[in-house]
């Protein structure tokens, strides 16, 4: 009976084991055929954009064919690996102004992440495909999308079709096709962003690179004021007359792109690794989100201080940069965070982050007070000349009296980036712009939107009940909650915050899914059972 007992013990231990071997040998196999297929894939494409660069290079200009062999390989390379492509999206989003000042100021440079984005949206819906999964998720928020869609294409065809016959040299159809790309572009990264993060190691490894991008990119918006301020680069402190008050790519210093410095007339403001000040001053701001989300919850101590770092750096720079948005709103963001998502009741996790966090900037006012004082100055200057809530109001009221219709004045009139294709408005505040570009009804649809998203966001994250899930979904739903209904300029029309907002919107909506997939995963350990194909697909909802 013992001989019985022992031997069908041992049965099951050499079945797993072998059965153990045979996986190994087959993961194996399939890493070593998707190293050929890389290896191969990756020749033919290197190949064939070297020839397409090369002729570009000798027809037209050596740079133009260097960024057209660069352009064809990533793309290519996004198309065949989404989601590698997800995560180099990321990485290029924050760098991207510098990259395209660097190899030359063309307006395609300044899509170039795209080249990353849309292969990888691509890849996204062919995955949902051949897995059976919903492409369309939240599936409460797709009629509030369908809405929206339907009114800007009423606005695409009926204001901007018609202002087509009698453009006088614009074009104004191209103007609303990249108008509708600007509103609604970035949207499906809500969709990406959601079978991008697979588990808690995917979210750990997504917080942390926007750690480490962030300590990059303040460093080297630092050596970019250190130059400046030693005089390595002249900035527009040589400049004349109203040229000594205005960011020009002409002071382009280190990274970036237009800059003013004009430290005589108390004027400064740089652009980081951005394209022009106001996009690094949303990147400071956002990223006091997204740090503070790592600093208090990473289970890593060195993760949890590289976020201090982080959030220390980012303060730092709102005060170097010279913009007063990012100086007002960043230390505001940093209270409102501890209070919404609870952080403040957990002293031993708030006390030690803030007296260094309070520490680092002590130190840094104390060796500049002038700076800091300059920039509450102009901070206090600025307010005075054109308070924030006047402003948003005249804004508002320049924008109903103007638009005509409920279809609004076209897509893409009051759109920065479409001003290549006729003349565009420039307004500052972004609902006052849409009211402008779509009418009052489109307003109303972006709004409703913005309110089912905010809402399925919240009830994501309050529905997880582990404890460090439930903290990154609440540092994220309150950047999600800040910029849903922020007019204040337009940081939903430009990078980064235009991908951030619906990017983190998905990961907020995943937050349940992987709460979900450990319990299954932790239930069938307790049993010491395996877990079915069809669990362990679901457990790894993310495409490969």
């Amino acid at each position: 009976m013992l001989k019985t007992k022992r031997k069908s013990k041992q049965v099951p231990e050499a079945e797993a084991s072998l059965l153990s071997l045979k996986e190994r040998l087959a993961q194996k196999r399939k890493a070593e055929r998707i190293r050929k297929d890389l290896i191969r894939f990756t020749t033919a494409v290197v190949f064939f954009a070297a020839v397409v660069g090369f002729v570009v290079a000798l027809a037209i200009d050596p740079k133009i064919g260097v960024g057209a062999t660069i352009g064809i390989l990533y793309t290519a390379l996004s198309f065949k690996y989404p989601r590698h492509a997800l995560w180099a999206f990321l990485i290029y989003l924050p760098i991207g102004g510098t990259i395209t000042y660097v190899i030359g100021n063309s307006p395609l440079l300044q899509l170039a992440k795209d080249g990353f984005y849309i292969p990888a949206l691509i890849g996204v819906i062919q995955y949902c495909q051949r897995e059976r999964l919903p492409i369309l998720t939240p599936k409460p928020l797709v009629p509030p999308l369908a809405i929206l869609l339907m009114l800007s294409i009423l606005t695409l065809l009926f204001v901007n079709g018609v202002q087509q016959f009698s453009s006088g040299g614009e074009q104004p159809i191209l103007m609303g096709i990249l108008g509708l790309k600007v509103l609604m572009g970035y949207i499906p990264l809500v969709v990406c962003a959601y079978y991008l993060i697979r588990d808690r190691k995917d979210l750990l490894f997504l917080t942390r690179l926007i750690l480490v991008m962030v300590l990059v990119c303040c460093g080297l918006a630092f050596i970019q004021y250190l130059l400046l301020k030693t005089g390595r680069c002249e900035g527009t402190s040589g400049f004349s007359g109203e040229d000594l008050f205005k960011a020009t790519l002409e002071a382009r210093c280190f990274v970036g792109g237009a800059l003013l410095y004009s430290p005589q007339q108390g004027q400064i403001r740089l652009p980081g690794t951005f394209v022009a000040p106001w996009q690094w001053g949303w990147f400071l701001i956002s990223s006091g989100f997204l740090t503070f989300a790592a600093a208090f919850n990473d289970p890593q101590a060195r993760w949890r201080l590289l976020g201090l770092t982080s959030m220390a750096s980012v303060f730092v720079m709102a005060v170097l940069s010279g913009q007063r948005i990012a100086l007002a709103l960043v230390p505001i963001t940093f209270v409102l965070l501890l209070i919404l998502t609870g952080q403040v009741i957990y002293l031993k996790k708030f006390l030690p982050t803030a007296v260094g966090l309070s520490a680092l900037l002590g130190i840094a006012a104390v060796q500049n007070p002038e700076v800091l004082q300059e920039r509450i100055n102009s901070f206090q200057g600025r307010w005075n000349a054109s308070p924030p809530h006047l402003f948003i109001y005249n804004q508002f009221k320049w924008a109903s009296n103007t638009q005509e219709g409920l279809l609004g004045k076209g897509l893409g009139r009051a759109t920065n980036s479409a001003r290549t294709f006729g003349d565009t408005e420039l307004i500052e505040t972004y609902y006052p712009k849409l009211l402008y570009e779509i009418g009052p009804f489109g307003v109303l649809a972006f709004l409703v939107v913005v309110t089912a998203l905010t809402y399925l966001t919240f009830k994501a994250y309050r529905s997880v009940r582990d404890d460090g899930l439930r903290s990154y979904g609440a540092s994220f739903w309150v950047f999600v909650l800040f910029i849903s209904y922020n007019t204040y300029y337009y940081p939903l029309d430009v990078d980064p915050v235009a991908v951030y907002y619906w990017f983190f919107a998905g990961v907020i909506l995943k937050l349940p899914e992987i709460e979900r997939q450990e319990r299954l995963e932790a239930a069938a350990k307790a049993k010491d059972t395996p877990i079915s194909k069809k669990r362990r697909r679901l457990k790894r909802s993310g495409f490969a």
